[in-house]
């Protein structure tokens, strides 16, 4: 999913969604090797004065729009998403970045859209959604006729494959929309977001798309799941419809594979499903949720306090809904946070220090506790 004036459109957007596959793997992998980001420039991004759990702030990618940067479980790689029109690459695509170097490689195929992508295996192996399955072309965008809404692409499933782009595997093949997939910190689970049954709604399954299982029921948006550190519990986004027309308008733009954003609040609920419980009731669009390595709290991005304002902050939350805590102070766009996997860094996406209007670039930065 994505965020931001055309990039809130986007980014909300790219933050929503989740979602390539190189049909052959020798070919894949020469594809793969021949294209690359530039390297990052140097630009004025800063740590704003009142930023105090932020030290050594350093760029990773320029140019473009660039979000949902995920640690690999060594901390020496991050796989992200990236769209550039002035690198040719018109609709969203995985690459992987060494974090010590800064080099950037594509890693899917470039066909198609992809969304949400995430190593597993050791990271050997990244999973992601893509519709390039269903249709090669970059999909349309959304009819804004209808007002501002997402478009919850039909073909969007679930793979994965080796970074070379060999030993590509279909994880899911409905017709709806598979994305938003994360995996636990032992490797064994994915938990992902599908309209399979009629919602969305959050599902988990085994790495090979087996054992699919249903945690959430209740009617409106679920989706952006995270394990936590010790994988007994998932936090979520959920968007609850408040009345019978406001239910009726979401089941009706869904019927058009479309999704139009309401207030998003922070979820949490046990790895089985279990024990549902609201965490923020801020009544703005909040999202990308991941817990603190001491999993008592949660960092999420959100528009809070001005729900209808374009600017997006990263907070810090206790799972009890208490300690609110605003951790950034940018005046354009904070998001998609992720812990490394030794607690010491944060990687997070961000409009600041971009070159144009509507660059988002994705940062790392030490924690400060």
């Amino acid at each position: 999913m994505k965020i931001r004036g055309a990039l809130i459109t986007s980014t909300l957007a790219v933050a929503l969604a989740c979602p390539r596959t190189p049909a052959d793997s020798s070919a894949g992998a020469a594809v793969l090797s021949q294209e690359r980001a530039a390297p990052p420039l140097a630009g004025p991004a800063l740590i704003h004065p009142d930023e105090t759990h932020f030290r050594n702030l350093r760029q990773l990618t320029s140019g473009g729009q660039n979000a949902e940067g995920y640690w690999s479980p060594d901390g020496r790689s991050i796989v992200y998403q990236r769209m550039n029109e002035a690198e040719g690459v018109m609709c969203d695509q995985a690459y992987v970045a060494d974090v010590a170097s800064g080099e950037s490689r594509r890693v899917s195929n470039g066909k198609g859209r992809v969304s949400c992508a995430y190593f597993h295996d050791g990271g050997h192996r990244v999973l992601y959604a893509s519709t390039h399955l269903a249709d090669e072309a970059c999909p349309p965008p959304a009819d804004h006729s209808k007002g501002y809404v997402w478009p919850m692409v039909k073909g969007y499933d679930i793979v994965s494959h080796a970074l070379d782009g060999s030993g590509f595997r279909r994880l899911t093949a409905t017709p709806g929309y598979d994305a938003e997939a994360t995996l636990s910190r032992d490797g064994k689970t994915i938990v992902f977001t599908s309209v399979r049954d009629g919602d969305l709604e959050i599902y988990t399954m085994a790495t090979d798309g087996s054992q699919v299982k249903r945690l959430t029921h209740e009617p409106g948006y679920d989706g952006g799941p995270f394990f936590s550190p010790d994988g007994k519990r998932i936090v979520y986004r959920r968007d609850a419809p408040s009345d019978a027309a406001s239910l009726a308008r979401y089941r009706e733009l869904l019927a058009d594979d479309l999704y139009r954003p309401g207030a998003l609040e922070i979820w949490v609920m046990d790895a089985g499903g279990a024990n549902k419980r609201q965490v923020t009731r801020l009544g703005a669009a909040s999202f990308a949720p991941y817990f603190h390595p001491d999993g008592k709290r949660i960092i999420f991005s959100s528009n809070h306090p001005n729900p209808r304002g374009r600017g997006f902050d990263l907070y810090l939350i206790g799972d009890d809904g208490n300690g609110l805590e605003q951790v950034t102070r940018e005046a354009t766009f904070d998001g998609f946070p992720m812990f490394s996997p030794d607690g010491k860094r944060l990687v997070f996406a961000s409009n600041r220090g971009g070159q144009t209007p509507g660059e988002t670039n994705l940062f790392v930065v030490d924690w400060v506790d």
